[in-house]
């Protein structure tokens, strides 16, 4: 078997694939959040996708994406099968969605939570080894079928405690703290899987097909960033709960200032009020005559 290292590049490539899976997870809690809360079924198809290709685009996918960057295999070179490549991103983002449409936005139960998240970990299992068929290498790929069961069980439980925390967790802190433990599990079931992997190299160097990892990184770095970006800009053009709550209670208070100030005498703090008789009905107002007559 040829040596495998997955961290060609030391500490860099890990670490930036944990803070890709972080930063996906983060983004895909708030957009589930925003799911939650949606009234039409337009809302909450366009809050699905997005968090759907938060968590599977950009914590799931492209974290995998950085990590294979320090992937390497002594002795042979690697390409990778673009449309291959492009069909583990559509799995990984599918998979969310089935997982977020499966445990919908209604009170969420112990049954549709446990469908969701075997089906969205069966998925999240399904594009990693389907990005590892996208490898092309002078030598043949081998699994150790004991490690690639347990992949699969840590996948579908990383992804139970997704769907689990997409539903639940509301505010800034928890899901700060939430994304830090998705990061987590999404390197695990990454990692798990890689070491269920050997190569047999060939006994001779023939022509490999694909693309390189350098060729591939500038397109899918623009794709991240403006993905980013995009879910960004979407968060923050949307109204929160607190702005519609706000909203609601200003026109609340335009639409019932008239009759209140009709209802209600303005304020007499001093009492002046209450010792003149200007005003009150049947009390003739003051003239010069009145005034000499003092």
């Amino acid at each position: 078997m040829a040596e495998i290292n997955h961290f060609e590049y030391g500490w860099i490539t890990p670490a930036l694939s944990y803070a890709l899976s972080v930063l996906g997870s983060a983004l895909g809690l708030v957009c589930a959040g925003r799911l939650r809360t949606a009234t039409g079924a337009g809302q909450r198809a366009w809050w699905g996708l997005l968090a759907a290709w938060a968590l599977g685009g950009t914590a799931i996918w492209a974290m995998h994406f950085m990590a294979m960057l320090g992937f390497a295999v002594a002795g042979t070179r690697i390409r990778y099968d673009v449309p291959l490549t492009a069909a583990s991103t559509a799995i990984a983002v599918a998979a969310v969605g089935l997982g977020l449409a499966i445990v919908g936005t209604r009170r969420l139960s112990a049954v549709r939570l446990i469908a969701g998240g075997l089906f969205t970990g069966a998925g999240v299992a399904a594009a990693h080894y389907t990005g590892m068929a996208a490898m092309r290498l002078d030598g043949t790929l081998g699994y150790d079928r004991a490690r690639v069961a347990l992949s699969v069980g840590v996948a579908v439980v990383a992804a139970t405690v997704a769907l689990w925390l997409s539903m639940t967790v509301r505010r800034g802190l928890a899901i700060a703290a939430s994304a830090l433990v998705m990061g987590v599990a999404v390197n695990g079931v990454h990692f798990t899987g890689m070491s269920a992997l050997s190569v047999h190299p060939h006994e001779s160097r023939g022509d490999l097909a694909g693309a390189e990892a350098s060729s591939l990184l500038v397109p899918i770095i623009l794709a991240v960033v403006f993905g980013v970006v995009g879910l960004v800009y979407a968060l923050l053009a949307a109204p929160t709960d607190d702005d519609r709550a706000g909203a609601a209670y200003l026109d609340s208070r335009r639409d019932g200032l008239p009759e209140a100030a009709a209802a209600e005498p303005a304020p007499d703090p001093v009492g002046l009020r209450a010792r003149s008789t200007l005003g009150q009905p049947g009390t003739p107002f003051p003239s010069r005559r009145d005034a000499g007559r003092r």
